[in-house]
């Protein structure tokens, strides 16, 4: 685990100053998504057939995910580098657990998870910093745990940045994303490609199912 520093982070910076107008505009936003929440099923599907276990959310926001995925039957809880976040999602969601965190050195013990989601949160990661991410997601995930990864297709180009309004993101061919899991130490299990629906940002959008390999 690498060791967090002091200093305050730009992302969360950024996030904590738009919090509350955030979470009023992503509240319902999966009761229309119906791919998008049958992605965030089959992979609740997944680990429950595995025998289940804790689930982390990463980047949770103000936690509308962890609710979705708690109301799937996972014992799940959320993580994000936004105190502000954290303090509206305890507030919204009193029953579940919410921490102040980053995904670059996660509290979990090492094989504690049965599960990861990282639903638009490694779009804030520089593509040379991602490759850290990803051992730190396997270094917590069971041997066979999984990791779901929602992001910005690049749609056959090549990564790169754009203007996220909130903190500086990038995009990334789906390919490309799954490849370099795949030299970290996950095996793909499915993948899912939509459209942007009518009001979104007009980007396509990419979910990964992944698997960490067994020693």
């Amino acid at each position: 685990m690498t060791e967090p520093t002091n200093a305050p982070d730009p992302t969360a910076t950024a996030y904590d100053a738009v919090a509350v107008q955030y979470a009023d505009l992503v509240r319902n936003e999966l009761d229309g998504l119906p791919l998008d929440r049958s992605v965030l099923a089959a992979f609740a599907d997944h680990v429950r057939a595995d025998g289940g276990g804790p689930v982390a959310e990463l980047g949770c926001g103000p936690g509308r995910v962890t609710v979705h995925l708690r109301d799937l039957g996972l014992d799940v809880f959320g993580v994000d580098l936004s105190p502000v976040m954290i303090e509206l999602a305890r507030r919204e969601h009193p029953g579940l657990r919410f921490e102040v965190g980053t995904m670059a050195a996660l509290e979990s013990a090492d094989a504690e998870l049965a599960g990861i989601v990282s639903w638009y949160s490694v779009i804030h990661t520089a593509p040379a910093e991602l490759p850290p991410y990803f051992a730190e997601f396997r270094r917590v995930l069971a041997p066979g745990g999984y990791l779901l990864l929602a992001f910005f297709d690049a749609e056959g180009g090549p990564v790169e940045a754009f203007d996220h309004k909130v903190a500086p993101a990038w995009r990334w061919p789906v390919d490309e994303l799954a490849g370099l899991a795949r030299a970290n130490g996950f095996a793909e299990v499915g993948r899912m490609l939509r459209e942007p629906r009518e009001g979104e940002r007009q980007f396509r959008r990419g979910h990964l199912l992944m698997r960490s390999q067994r020693p």
